[in-house]
C-alpha cells in the first residue's frame, strides 16, 4: 500500500477530518483515525491536523497505508431502507426540497441510536432515500422525550453548512413547554452556565447536567430567553422558551431553577419532593416540551421558518387548560 493525497470537494466544506476519512473509507475505526492523526501520519495540506479539524474545498489530505477491513460484513448503510418505516416518516414530514428534510419528531423517538436504541430517526430516516447518495444525515439533536422540528441535510455539503449555522447561532429556535408553577418575573433572561454532574453523588434523581458552581473549570456559557404566554392560575403556565446557546438539557435545567420545572420531567422536575404531585394528577407524564419553530438559512440562498404542531398529549394539556395555540404555519421562505 502506498501513501495517497485527495483534494476535498465543494460539499465537503467545513466536514470534519474523522468524519471525512469515515466517510470515504467506511470500514476505519474511530480509534485507528485518531491514532493515525496522533501520529501525524494523516495530514492536511502537509500538516499535522487533528480528528476533529474542519476541512476547507481545496485542501489536499493525506491518506496513508490503511488497515485492510476486519470483516466483509456489509455496512448497515448499505442495507435496503425498511419499507414499512417510509408511511412513517413521510407523515413526520413538514417539507422537503433537493437540500433539506425538516420533520415534526413525535415524543419517546430518538434522534439516533445508543445503547438500548434500536428505533431512531437516524435510522429511520433512510427509508426517505431516492438515491444511495440522497443518504439524510443529521445537523442537531432533540431530547427522546422532546418533540417538534428536527432538520435534516441531504449531502455532506448542506449537513456541514447547516451544523456551522447551529454553531454560529444563526438559527433561531424556540420552544413551547408547560411548567408547574408561574415564573416570577414572566419573562426575562436566564444566564446561567452549566455542568455535567458526577453520577457518584448521592440523593440525584439521575440528573446529568446541574448550574456549574462560579469556579467550575468545566462549566458551559447556557443562556435562554423565556416569556409566559399563559397560566392557569399560579398552578401551570406556557412558557416560550428561546435558547441561545444549544447545551444538553438546557431548557430542562434552566426552566427547574427557574423555579418553573417542565410537566413531566421526572428527572429535573422537584413537585414530588415539594407535595405538588397533585398538580400533574389528570395530565401526561410525558415531557411537556416542544420545538415549535425554528428559523435558519437555507443552503441555496434566504432564510427558511418551519413550524410544528403540538404533539398529541401536550395538544390534550392545552386543551384542559384553555390555552390556545395557533395552527403552525406551512414552511415560509424569506
Amino acid at each position: 500500500m502506498t501513501v495517497t493525497q485527495r483534494e476535498v470537494s465543494p460539499d465537503e466544506a467545513d466536514i470534519r477530518l474523522d468524519r471525512w476519512f469515515r466517510r470515504h473509507f467506511p470500514a476505519l475505526t474511530q480509534g485507528v483515525i485518531q491514532r493515525l492523526c496522533r501520529t501525524g501520519q494523516i495530514r492536511v495540506d502537509g500538516k499535522r491536523a487533528e480528528a476533529s479539524a474542519r476541512l476547507a474545498p481545496g485542501q489536499t489530505v493525506r491518506i496513508p497505508p490503511l488497515p485492510d477491513p476486519k470483516a466483509p460484513d456489509r455496512p448497515a448503510d448499505a442495507a435496503p431502507p425498511d419499507p414499512r418505516g417510509r408511511g412513517e416518516m413521510e407523515r413526520m414530514l413538514l417539507y422537503r426540497d433537493e437540500h433539506i428534510i425538516v420533520l415534526n419528531k413525535p415524543s419517546g423517538l430518538a434522534t439516533q441510536g445508543g445503547p438500548g436504541i434500536v428505533r431512531h430517526v437516524d435510522g429511520m430516516s433512510r427509508a426517505l432515500m431516492t438515491s444511495p447518495a440522497d443518504r439524510p444525515r443529521l445537523v442537531h439533536r432533540l431530547d427522546r422525550d422532546t418533540s417538534g422540528v428536527l432538520v435534516l441535510a441531504r449531502s455532506p455539503g448542506v449537513a456541514a453548512k447547516l451544523a456551522a449555522a447551529f454553531r454560529s447561532r444563526a438559527v433561531e429556535k424556540i420552544y413551547w413547554a408547560v411548567v408547574v408553577g408561574r415564573p416570577v418575573p414572566v419573562e426575562g433572561r436566564l444566564d446561567l452556565p452549566l455542568t455535567r454532574r458526577d453520577p457518584s453523588q448521592a440523593g440525584l434523581r439521575g440528573e446529568r447536567i446541574a448550574v456549574a458552581e462560579p469556579d467550575d473549570p468545566e462549566a458551559t456559557h447556557a443562556i435562554t430567553d423565556y416569556r409566559t404566554l399563559d397560566h392557569a392560575a399560579r398552578k401551570l403556565a406556557w412558557l416560550e422558551l428561546r435558547p441561545l446557546t444549544g447545551r444538553t438539557h438546557q431548557l430542562r435545567v434552566h426552566s427547574a431553577e427557574l423555579g418553573a420545572p417542565i410537566l413531566g420531567d421526572a428527572t429535573y422536575g422537584e413537585w414530588r419532593e415539594n407535595g405538588n404531585s397533585a398538580l400533574i394528577e389528570g395530565f401526561s407524564d410525558q415531557l411537556h416540551l416542544h420545538a415549535r419553530r425554528l428559523t435558519l438559512p437555507h443552503p441555496s440562498g434566504g432564510t427558511l421558518t418551519l413550524e410544528a404542531d403540538l404533539p398529541p398529549h401536550m395538544a390534550a394539556t392545552f386543551k384542559t387548560l384553555g390555552f390556545t395555540a395557533p395552527a403552525a404555519r406551512a414552511a415560509v421562505r424569506g
